[in-house]
C-alpha cells in the first residue's frame, strides 16, 4: 500500500523517464541510461538521498554548463597500476563507470588497479562501483571527496567534506560484503530530503551555522555537519580528501565547490577507484568461501533484545531491492519535478503518465 505523500511506480517505467530526461539534455542514449539505473538502484535500495531526487540539481547545472552531457572521462597518465583520469566534468556515474572499468582491467593483470579522477562530478552511491569490482572476482575500494561540511575537533568553520567511503568484498553467498559510509553521522542528501520533507533530523547531524545543535534541516544546510565518531570521523575525512585530490591533481579543501552552489561553476570533486584482485594473493574461490561464511556467522550470532536480525554491511539495502524487486517509491515532491522537468523538455505524456496515475 503506498504511504500517504509517495508515489508507487514501476522502476522501468522511471528508468525510461529520467533517461529520457538527459538524452534530452544531450547525453548519449547509453549514457543517459546509465544515469537513470544508477539513480532508480539508490531509491531501490532505500537509498533516496542518492536517487532521482537528484534529477533537478543534475538538470540544472547541464542547462547551467557545469556539467558536461557528453564528457566520458580520459585518461590523461597511465604508469601501469596507477592511472589518472580527467572527467571532464561529466555526469559521475558514467565517468565513475569507465574508471572503475580501468581499474578492475589492470588488477586482473598487474594484481591491483588505481584510478585517480579530477575534475569530477557527483556520482550517486559509492557502493555501487565497488561492488562492481567485487562482482568481478576483486576487492573494490571508492572514495570521493566534497566541499568542507565539517568542521575540524574544536573548530567553527568548515574544512573538510563529508567524503564517502565504500569497500566490497567478493563472496560466494547472493547477499553482498560491502561498506558504504559518509564521514558524517548522517549524508547531507538526507538532511536535504528532510527538508524537501519538511521534517526534523536528530540534533546529532549537524550544527547551524555559528555551531549550535539543531534539528531544524534548512539551519543545518547553511551549517555544518558533524563527523561519525568524532575525530575519528574527522581524521578519515581528512586524508580520503588528500588521497582523492592529491593523486588526482584536482581538487580538495575549499576547492570543491559546493555541490548545490552555483549551478554554472564546476563542482571540481576529486574520485579514487581501486580494485584489487584476489587471484594474485592466493585461492579467490576459498577466500570467497571464507567471506560468506563469515558473514554467516555474523547473521547467526546472538541477539540483542528486540533485534530480529543481523545483518552483514551492505545487506540492509541489497535486501530491500530484493524486496522492492521493480517498484519504486517516490515522494510525490520528487514525482512532480520529475514530470515538471519532463514537461519543458517536450518529453512525450505517455512517459510521465505512470507518475501521474500512481499519486494518491
Amino acid at each position: 500500500m503506498t504511504t500517504p505523500g509517495t508515489v508507487t511506480a514501476n522502476a522501468g517505467d522511471i528508468i525510461a523517464l529520467v533517461a529520457r530526461i538527459f538524452s534530452s539534455l544531450g547525453v548519449n542514449e547509453a549514457g543517459a541510461r546509465t544515469v537513470a539505473e544508477a539513480l532508480v538502484e539508490a531509491d531501490r535500495e532505500g537509498l533516496a538521498s542518492h536517487g532521482v531526487m537528484l534529477t533537478d540539481m543534475y538538470v540544472d547545472r547541464i542547462r547551467s554548463g557545469s556539467v558536461s552531457p557528453t564528457a566520458t572521462g580520459t585518461i590523461v597518465s597511465d604508469q601501469g597500476v596507477a592511472m589518472v583520469m580527467d572527467a571532464e566534468n561529466g555526469l559521475g556515474q558514467i565517468t565513475g563507470d569507465k574508471a572503475i572499468a580501468h581499474a578492475i582491467d589492470r588488477a586482473r593483470t598487474l594484481g591491483a588497479g588505481i584510478v585517480a579522477v579530477r575534475n569530477g562530478f557527483h556520482f550517486g552511491a559509492a557502493r555501487r562501483f565497488a561492488l562492481k569490482a567485487a562482482d568481478a572476482g576483486c576487492v573494490g575500494i571508492v572514495m570521493c571527496n566534497t566541499r568542507p561540511l565539517m568542521p575540524a575537533p574544536g573548530g567553527a568553520e568548515p574544512v573538510v567534506g563529508n567524503n564517502p567511503l565504500a569497500i566490497a568484498f567478493p563472496t560466494a553467498s547472493d547477499a553482498p560484503i560491502v561498506l558504504d559510509m559518509a564521514t558524517s553521522e548522517a549524508a547531507m542528501g538526507k538532511i536535504r530530503m528532510a527538508a524537501k520533507s519538511g521534517k526534523q533530523i536528530p540534533e546529532s547531524w549537524a550544527v547551524d551555522a555559528e555551531g549550535r545543535e539543531t534539528n531544524d534541516p534548512e539551519a543545518a544546510i547553511a551549517g555544518m555537519l558533524l563527523p561519525s565518531g568524532g575525530p575519528k570521523g574527522f581524521g578519515l575525512a581528512f586524508v580520503m580528501d588528500l588521497m582523492a585530490g592529491l593523486l588526482s591533481g584536482g581538487g580538495y579543501g575549499a576547492t570543491v565547490s559546493p555541490l548545490y552552489g552555483d549551478p554554472a561553476k564546476p563542482y571540481n570533486c576529486a574520485h579514487l577507484f581501486m580494485a584489487i584482485d584476489a587471484t594474485h594473493f592466493g585461492d579467490a574461490g576459498a577466500m570467497q568461501q571464507a567471506a560468506a561464511a563469515a558473514g554467516d556467522k555474523l547473521r547467526a550470532g546472538r541477539k540483542a533484545p528486540g533485534v530480529d536480525r543481523l545483518y552483514a554491511p551492505g545487506e540492509r539495502e541489497w535486501q530491500r531491492a530484493r524486496d522492492n524487486a521493480d517498484i519504486v517509491t517516490i515522494t510525490d515532491t520528487v514525482a512532480a519535478m520529475l514530470a515538471g522537468i519532463a514537461r519543458t523538455l517536450d518529453i512525450e505524456p505517455a512517459l510521465i503518465a505512470p507518475l501521474e496515475q500512481s499519486k494518491n
